[in-house]
């Protein structure tokens, strides 16, 4: 029993070490066996054989004590792995135990790699003999296959010359003894014959490698183990196949001859390289059988073609019937036959052709995209295949691009459409020339046809309609000039009816203007405008016009153009500009000035600019090329509202006058400064008032008061007394200036007089007195100063109560912040 060697330091090694240990102290000692083997030991090495039996007999478990060596069932010891003996001599022991573990036994191995003379001393009166020469050699040995015996048959005897002087047992090891196939070989263990017990396949197993020993008595080996080579003959008795069962090649038809068209291979398993496995190939049978069109190569059983008259459309498919046989192709060699198919791959080398060689059809003029034939052709190339798809072409007939010819990809018909209307008073019938090829390139093979063209007559019949007016031109321009008046007369669209070549009968309509400027006569199609023409309206593009006119015949058929009305320009608008601009003094003292003419390029810029003489004192205005203007400040401004006249002029000398509104402001941008005019209306100043403010404050109470009074004692007189105030009463305003004395700031345009002085008659008011004469209220009155006017402060519960009345803290309002403003820089002027 062999033992498996562990990896050094596993679980299983140190169990193994242990039971060693074991059995090494409590076995007892059985013999010594010493083996003469090389110095070089290679692995799987059988080194010798012991006899177990005479140690123990049917031992359960066979250990060895070096992991380098391992010990068969037989006492065969092998090597595991290849040796070197660097020393004379290396023992192991051989540990045997029964299957109970009662009985142990030692087996004590000595190999010795240096030959030495062996004496045999049995007994002290036996004389002791020098060894002679042996003779132990291996015997060259073969075994024929499938051998019929009888058996046992004797196929070798192995013999040592230690058998002069020693008991010899002989014994033998290896495949088909003691491995697989098991009991093939025995050998007489007292006279080294060796027999074989039953015939063998060489297929299955070509030779057996079998050691064999020779042992005295008591175990020594007295010769090296000697390797035995059974080498089985080969016999023919295996038939070549061939393999692949089913076999389908392809060639080209029409190829040359010569071509390869396959290789055929067989296999036989008989021992290669001899007569019975040298095989040969034939052809037997060709289907269909004529003409021959293969032949094989005897030895390669490569196919070629021998004509170059392959086509399909006559056979697209052939059979061969091979056989394939060994000996070299004799008579008496085994073989096999079977049978391959080779398919003719198509090529293009049919034209197709029309069944018809000519075709009549008919279509009503004026229709489009309407099948009006279908052309059948035949081709007997592969269908469904670019060899057979068909591609039409018309050749002649279709100049005026009226046809269109497609390939049905189901039916591979040619389907011949109108795509562009045809006129029956133009031409009555159309003939029309067509072609057809395949859509792959025809072959080039030596013996197909060379390609050609098959064509086909259509006649194509032209049926009359009446099919209404026509428009033509669809569209029609017409001139007009700019700004022309109403009442005006323009020619207008005109259509014509085929059938008489005239546009007598048709009547016309408008169904597109879309500032309604034209009206249309019905009958002639002229228009008569009932707008001025604008070339500025937002109607107009590219000076342009368009309206649209439906022309309708007696029978409701009807046709439609577009009327183009193409306007001259006319010098009629003066440049525009923006009436208000922005000069922001943190950024530049100037405004850029761009006006816009409507009119055409050719009246329009250059520009000219002229500025107001009541305006230049404090402005200057500088042309820019002759599109803008700088409009420029003599000196910084202060920030208010100026209006300031300009008159722009185009190239031809039309011009209009503007009065801009300029706005001088602390600002960087334009809205920066609409942002602190808000926050100035709505900021709450905080000023300190001077003497001269409080003086006024006290005034004004005392003021308020007075008013208060007066309006008191009007509502305790009678209701039935009707009291108007005089009309010469004096008006008051005050303004307040940032000069010394009247400015330029202070002119009318500053004093906003109250727009309505009529009396204002109350029945429930009384006649009130101040310094003995009557007092004129104002119904409104504003008092303005930097565009900061009394009437934006007006509210409060006076005010709400009755209109043109303000309350003290409307005037405190109005007046603390500019007369605060006044105080601190010490001037102040209040005029009653």
């Amino acid at each position: 029993m062999a033992v498996a060697c562990a990896a050094p330091g596993s679980t299983f090694s140190k169990q193994l070490l242990f039971f060693l240990l074991v059995l090494v102290l409590f076995c007892d000692a059985c013999q010594k066996v010493s083996l003469h083997v090389p110095s070089h030991l290679k692995a799987e090495t059988p080194v010798g054989k012991v006899n177990l039996e005479e140690c123990l007999k049917s031992p359960s478990l066979i250990l060895s004590s070096d992991p380098a060596f391992r010990i068969l069932e037989d006492g065969t010891i092998y090597t595991t792995h290849d040796l070197l003996l660097s020393s004379e001599k290396r023992g192991f022991s051989i540990l045997l135990s029964d299957g109970q573990g009662q009985e142990q036994k030692k087996l004590e191995v000595v190999l010795s790699a240096r030959e030495k003379k062996v004496f045999r001393k049995r007994h002290t009166k036996e004389p002791v003999h020098n060894r002679s020469k042996r003779r132990w050699a291996p015997i060259p040995c073969s075994l024929m296959e499938n051998s019929l015996g009888p058996f046992p048959q004797h196929i070798q005897q192995i013999q040592s010359d230690a058998a002069q002087n020693y008991t010899i047992f002989y014994s033998i090891s290896g495949p088909g003894v003691d491995k697989e196939p098991y009991n093939l070989f025995y050998i007489e263990k007292d006279t080294g014959d060796i027999y074989c017990t039953r015939s063998i396949d060489r297929e299955q197993y070509d030779q057996f490698l079998v050691y064999g020993y020779a042992t005295t008595a008591d175990g020594y080996a007295p010769d090296y183990p000697l390797p035995l080579l059974f080498k089985v003959e080969d016999d023919n008795d295996n038939a070549p196949y061939f393999e692949t069962k089913l076999t389908v090649f392809s060639v080209p038809e029409n190829c040359r001859s010569g071509t390869s068209v396959g290789q055929v291979t067989a296999i036989d398993k008989d021992e290669p390289g001899t007569l019975h496995t040298r095989l040969k190939y034939k052809i037997l049978q060709q289907i269909p059988d004529q003409p021959k069109h293969f032949s094989i190569h005897p030895d390669t059983g490569v196919i070629t073609t021998t004509t170059p008259l392959l086509d399909r459309e006559k056979c697209d498919t052939y059979k061969l019937v091979m056989e394939v046989r060994d000996m070299g192709g004799q008579p008496f060699g085994l073989f096999t036959t079977g049978t391959i198919t080779i398919s003719l791959e198509d090529e293009n080398d049919n034209s197709p052709y029309f069944t018809q060689t000519s075709y009549t059809t008919e279509v009503e003029e004026n229709r489009i995209d309407v099948e009006i034939l279908r052309m059948v052709v035949h081709d007997q190339d592969l269908p469904n295949t670019p060899h057979s798809k068909a591609v039409y072409t018309i050749l002649k007939g279709n100049e005026n691009g009226n046809f269109k010819i497609t390939t049905d990809p189901n039916t591979n018909e040619g389907v011949l459409c109108v795509v562009k209307p045809l006129n029956y008073e133009v031409s009555r019938q159309v003939t029309l020339q067509i072609g057809v090829l395949n859509e792959a390139q025809f072959t080039n093979a030596a013996n197909a046809q060379p390609p050609t063209m098959c064509t086909t007559t259509v006649t194509v019949k032209i049926k009359d309609r009446d099919e209404g007016p026509e428009c033509q031109p669809p569209v029609k321009v017409i001139q007009s000039k700019d700004g022309l008046p109403a009442g005006q007369e323009l020619l207008g669209y005109k259509a014509v009816d085929p059938e008489t070549s005239s546009g007598e009968g048709l009547r016309y309509e408008m169904v597109g203007d879309e500032d309604n400027w034209f009206e249309i006569n019905k009958i002639t199609g002229d228009l008569r405008t009932v707008k001025v023409l604008d070339r500025e309206s937002k109607f107009v593009k590219n000076n342009q016009y368009n309206i649209s006119v439906v022309a309708t015949d007696t029978a409701g058929r009807s046709c439609t153009g577009t009327l183009v009305v193409l306007l001259e320009d006319f010098n009629d608008h003066p440049p525009q500009i923006d009436k208000e601009v922005t000069i922001c003094q943190q950024e530049k003292d100037f405004a850029v000035l761009e006006p816009i003419d409507l009119d055409g390029p050719d009246n329009g810029p250059p520009f000219q600019f002229l500025l107001d003489n009541s305006s230049s004192k404090l402005w200057t205005l500088e042309s820019q090329d002759g599109k803008r203007a700088i409009l420029r400040q003599r000196h910084n401004l202060n920030y208010n509202y100026y209006s300031v006249p300009i008159q722009i002029q185009d190239r031809h000398g039309f011009s209009a006058k503007h009065v801009l509104s300029v706005r001088v402001c602390d600002c960087t941008t334009p809205t920066e400064c609409r942002m602190a005019v808000k926050e100035e209306r709505d900021a709450k100043p905080n000023i300190i008032l001077g003497k001269w403010a409080i003086l006024a404050m006290v005034l004004g109470s005392a003021l308020l008061l007075c008013i208060l009074f007066t309006c008191f004692c009007v509502t305790t007189t009678k209701r039935t007394v009707k009291k108007c105030f005089p009309d010469d009463v004096a008006q008051q305003n005050l303004i307040v200036s940032n000069t010394e004395g009247p400015g330029e700031e202070v002119t009318e345009a500053n004093i906003r007089l109250p727009t309505q002085t009529a009396n204002i008659c109350d029945t429930s008011m009384s006649v009130g007195t101040l310094g003995g004469q009557g007092i004129k209220t104002q119904q409104s009155f504003e008092m303005v100063k930097g565009g900061h006017t009394l009437e934006s402060h007006k509210g409060g519960v006076l005010g709400a109560a009755e209109p043109g009345r303000y309350a003290y803290t409307d005037w405190q309002t109005f007046t603390q912040p500019r007369l605060g403003e006044e105080s601190i820089r010490g001037h102040t002027l209040i005029k009653n």
